[in-house]
């Protein structure tokens, strides 16, 4: 008998897409984001998104837009 995790159903696969959007509310940005799986990603990294609005993660390539 196996047991399911409630959160588990809300997780988005990580680097599926290639771009993101992100709101202040996300702040601080780090890929991948903690509404991703983490087991078949790479190490969680900090991006700094707040000068330009715009970040691309180093490992997956994913990029991420600023949007308010």
């Amino acid at each position: 008998m196996s047991r399911s995790d409630p959160t588990a159903a809300r997780l988005i696969p990580a680097n599926a897409q290639n771009r993101y959007e992100v709101t202040r509310a996300e702040l601080p940005l780090s890929c991948p984001m903690p509404g991703m799986y983490l087991w078949n990603s790479h190490p969680r990294v900090y991006l700094p998104i707040e000068a330009t609005g715009r970040a691309k993660c180093p490992y997956c390539g994913a990029e991420y837009v600023l949007v308010d």
